[in-house]
């Protein structure tokens, strides 16, 4: 099974691998772009130092004093490096909704952490990302005071209509498992938790820092470095843990050793053009098109701007699909009898995203925990993406209030575990789906045939109807 490489002692860079913090339903991006500007190199990791012991029997006593006190970040000189140093409980690396999610349950309990950020507040707060939220994790989110503006402008839905044979079929599925979906674009998201932990909270966020790296997280006494965007001088902040939510191409994945990880891939072999039109929704729910010249998807973002998707092959140039061509295609995978006609309007967004997962084992070495896209990507398939990272961060969010107040550090000695019995549940959904949404256009007589087994078997059978709508809107949620 391929792993990640790392050179202990040096630097590790970033995943080189294609890749993306790719999430669902509403806004992508692709995974074969890199919007960090080529002239800030990112750096990887230094894990020197002896070998960790088990969490709980490292360093308890300073650890204590430390976070029971809670002292303040502040600034100190060290004799031994040309680097200001600092102090804080928790360093979180990536200001995306699973590290800002960390960073404001941290806050909320008085514990103090820095959240680093390579890129500026005004780009994370318009990334085009993902915006399909399952109700369990917008209620998390609400009861901790982190869904205001979430539940007065996010859009519910509770069923999705599948089209396919000519015909149109509308599936209930919040009838069946009590729940529902609500659109939200992530960088609302991401706006919202700024400005809840920094704005309101005065968390200390860090934006547009340079050459992270990260030190000696094998031992009781890790630490980050980095070089500061407005002096060009490196700072080292000294820490009792680090989170790594920087994503599938950032740092903190990379640090994580070869020889203590495994990397579970899987490619779909297909692509999906993702594409967003100044056009009104034709349709008041998700639409699925499952047609023998390639999947379709039809997506409401707001009143004005409608989501769509169509498949087609893996690394295909945009270019390649002007917009005659885009809704000329559009309507043939889309159109039924009975069906309201495409809206039409300019295409403002156009990529292709290749669609393939990863999963890495355990999501923590040392007093390093994974959490979001750094530890596992979902290719938007079944729009898993950002409810995986959130479900991530509520449970690392928790462990480390747990350990930094009461010494207890059961949390983060399961964490691993806890989330990636979710992360597989979605994944093999997300492959289960995967097949219904491409079997009829593979070219495979088997495959295409055991595609329309499957949607009768959904639409026609209580039972299977039932486990489709749970799994499609992560009823039964570890969290």
């Amino acid at each position: 099974m391929p792993t990640l490489e790392l050179a202990r002692g040096l630097p590790c860079s970033g995943d080189i691998r294609r890749g993306a913090d790719v999430g669902l339903a509403t806004n992508t991006v692709a995974p074969h772009q890199d919007h960090r500007p080529r002239s800030i190199p990112q750096r990887g990791c230094r894990a020197h130092g002896r070998t960790s012991r088990r969490l709980r029997s490292r360093g308890r006593g300073r650890r204590l004093q430390l976070h029971r006190h809670n002292a303040r970040v502040t600034a100190a000189s060290s004799p031994s490096s040309a680097a200001s140093v600092q102090r804080a409980p928790v360093v979180i690396v990536g200001a995306g909704p699973a590290g800002l999610t960390v960073a404001n349950i941290l806050r909320a309990a008085s514990v103090d952490c820095v959240v680093l950020e390579t890129e500026s507040r005004q780009f994370i707060e318009q990334r085009p990302r993902a915006g399909f939220m399952e109700e369990w994790a917008v209620r998390a989110l609400e009861r901790r005071g982190l869904a205001d503006r979430l539940l007065e402008q996010a859009q519910a839905h509770s069923e999705c209509e599948f089209r396919f044979a000519g015909g149109r079929h509308r599936f209930r599925y919040s009838e069946l498992s009590g729940h529902r979906h609500f659109v939200y674009p992530q960088p609302l998201l991401v706006t919202d938790l700024v400005r809840k932990y920094a704005d309101e909270a005065g968390g200390d966020i860090r934006f547009g820092v340079r050459d992270v790296e990260l030190h000696a997280i094998d031992t009781d006494q890790p630490s980050v470095s980095y070089t500061d965007p407005e002096t060009g001088e490196r700072r080292r902040i000294d820490c009792e843990v680090i989170a790594g939510c920087d994503g599938a191409r950032g740092v903190t994945r990379a640090c994580l050793p070869a020889e203590h990880i495994s990397v579970a891939r899987h490619n779909y072999g297909v692509g999906w053009l993702a594409l967003l039109a100044e056009a009104p929704p034709s349709s008041d729910c998700v639409v699925f098109g499952v047609h023998p010249r390639g999947f379709a998807a039809h997506m409401a973002r707001s009143p004005q701007v409608t989501r769509y998707y169509l498949e087609c092959p893996p690394g295909d140039d945009p270019e390649n699909w002007p917009h005659e061509r885009v809704w000329s295609e559009l309507r043939h995978r889309l159109s039924v009898d009975g069906a309201q006609p495409l809206a039409e309007g300019r295409l403002i967004e156009k990529r292709v995203l290749d669609m393939h997962n990863y999963v890495v084992e355990p999501m923590a070495y040392g007093r390093l925990y994974l959490a979001g896209d750094s530890a596992h990507l979902a290719a938007p398939i079944a729009a898993k993406g950002m409810n995986l990272a959130l479900h991530d961060a509520l449970l690392l969010g928790d462990a480390l209030v747990a350990y930094c107040g009461k010494g207890d550090d059961s949390g983060l000695s399961g964490y691993s575990a806890a989330c990636l019995r979710r992360v597989w549940q979605y994944q093999e959904f997300s492959q289960w789906l995967s097949e219904v949404l491409h079997g009829a256009s593979s070219g495979d007589a088997f495959r295409a045939g055991s595609t329309a087994a499957r949607l009768r078997r959904i639409l026609g059978s209580p039972a299977a109807a039932t486990a489709f709508a749970e799994l499609y809107v992560g009823k039964d949620t570890d969290y």
